[in-house]
This record gives structure tokens, C-alpha cells and sequence, in this order.
């Protein structure tokens, strides 16, 4: 690490619209129900974000440099996409006028990419549905192995020497407060795991209203669109002889209704209409 203090970021985004929501017949004709892929408008809408986030930290002065997302296929379709914006060669307004990823050519140098099962969806019947909660109990093996995981991600960019914190998704059945309170705890573990780098976490709506409520006392969260994102900073000193660090609490920096998310002091009444 650099010696000295410096500013870090950490986006917060979730995945983009899935493909169940556009065509609900879709769990019940997959033997994957739980793992729907992001329809036509999300994989859009995940690379117009990613351009954003760019664009906005380049206007101030910093970069993403690690990727770490959920091993949900949405989640990796999205990272896939946020990846090829955060990386490609075009930049500002060149970028910002490309519709299609396909074929823009891409400096992979520029981060890593990673998978983390703690950042899952919160695994129980109020936020995966009634079909994925009959298969459930018969469920073994939720995901294939992580190098196929892997593969939906842009080729040159994986870190295979990044170690995941959780071992495997939470157990079926994780409560809602659980839920939130591991993101918020693997949200900051992350970031003390790199905490000279700026990271990005592809994560679920949940993951996203916690990094908001759990790291800024008295906000509540109403509404996370797709492709939502929160911005976390916090200032890192790193103490002499480069191998310890301390740092402040983290703040939201993203303001409500600027990214997709919607939130308000806890005691002030959400508008109606």
C-alpha cells in the first residue's frame, strides 16, 4: 500500500432488469429458477450505468479498480457489461455515444474482476419467490463451479488469486435483517480488504439499501431501481511501513433520487403521488 492518506471509494450498484419480470413463465420452463439472466433492456441499462460511473468519477478524480460481484447470473451479466464501460479504450464523450459493447475494444489492465458469494441474494421465500422455494429443500448445489462462473466475464480481467469471503451462499432461509446485515458487514470487509483501491460490488436491491441505511445512521430506504447505485467514501491513512491502515466510518455520498434510490430520514414522511 502507499504510505499516507487517501480517499476510497466503493460503488454499491445493483444488477439490471431480470428476464423472470419481463416473462414470468420464465422460472417455471428452467430447472434454474432462482438464476434468471437480465433481459434485452437490463443488459442496456447495466452498460449505459457503467459509462456513468465512469464518467462521474473521472469529473472527480478517481477510478474503479476492482469489480466484485455476486455469483447470480444477473449479477455477472451486469458486472460483464459495467466491466466493458469501466475498461474500454473510447472514453469520455466517445464512449458515451456507443449503444452497443460488442465490439468496443477493451484495455483489461485497468481492474480486476472477482466473485463474491457474500454478496448473494438473501436466500428465502419473500425474495426468491414461490416456485424457487418448492425446489429449495432438494437443492445441492446452487452454482456451477466458479471458473464457469467466471466465464461470463470479460477474458483478461478475473483476479483467479482473489479469495472469496463467504465459501458459498448463506443457507436457505436467511431473514431480511440477516440478509442486510451481511451485506453491510461484507461491504466493509471488502473495502478494509483493499483498501487502497476503489472497488465497485455488483450486488442485489437489498445490498443496495443496506450499504445506504447501515453506513449513514438515520436514512430509510424506499426504492431501488435496476441498476441502482450508492457511492461510500471514507478516508484510509496508511501508518508507516505500508502494511497497516486505519480509517474513518464511511458516508454516503450520493444523494436521494440522483442514482436510482430513493431514501429519507427515517422520521420525515414519505411523499405520496
Amino acid at each position: 500500500m502507499a504510505a499516507g492518506p487517501h480517499q476510497q471509494r466503493v460503488v454499491v450498484m445493483r444488477h439490471g432488469d431480470r428476464l423472470d419480470h419481463a416473462e414470468p413463465i420464465w422460472p417455471a420452463r428452467n430447472p434454474r429458477p432462482w438464476d434468471p439472466p437480465l433481459s434485452d433492456a437490463g443488459l442496456l441499462r447495466a452498460w449505459t450505468v457503467g459509462k456513468r460511473i465512469r464518467a462521474a468519477a473521472a469529473a472527480q478524480g478517481w477510478a474503479v479498480q476492482r469489480v466484485i460481484v455476486s455469483p447470480f447470473l444477473r449479477c455477472r451479466q451486469t458486472a460483464a457489461r459495467a466491466v466493458a464501460a469501466l475498461c474500454a479504450v473510447p472514453d469520455g464523450a466517445d464512449l458515451l455515444a456507443i449503444d452497443d459493447p460488442s465490439n468496443v475494444p477493451l484495455d483489461t489492465s485497468r481492474l480486476k474482476v472477482s466473485i463474491e458469494y457474500g454478496l448473494s441474494e438473501i436466500m428465502n421465500t419473500q425474495t426468491m419467490g414461490g416456485i424457487v422455494s418448492k425446489v429449495a429443500p432438494s437443492v445441492n448445489k446452487w452454482f456451477p463451479d466458479l471458473r464457469e462462473l467466471e466465464a461470463v466475464l470479460p477474458s483478461g480481467t478475473i483476479d483467479h488469486s482473489a479469495d472469496s469471503l463467504y465459501p458459498e451462499i448463506s443457507k436457505w432461509d436467511e431473514s431480511i435483517l440477516e440478509g442486510r446485515s451481511r451485506y453491510a458487514s461484507v461491504i466493509k470487509a471488502l473495502a478494509d480488504k483493499y483498501p487502497d483501491e476503489n472497488l465497485l460490488l455488483v450486488t442485489h436491491g437489498e445490498g443496495v439499501g443496506a450499504s445506504v441505511s447501515y453506513f449513514e445512521t438515520g436514512l430509510e430506504v424506499y426504492e431501488v431501481d435496476y441498476c441502482a447505485y450508492s457511492v461510500l467514501g471514507r478516508q484510509v491513512t496508511v501508518k508507516p511501513g505500508g502494511e497497516a491502515f486505519t480509517a474513518d466510518s464511511f458516508k454516503v455520498l450520493t444523494k436521494s433520487g440522483t442514482t436510482g434510490i430513493q431514501y429519507a430520514p427515517v422520521s420525515d414522511p414519505w411523499p405520496v403521488g
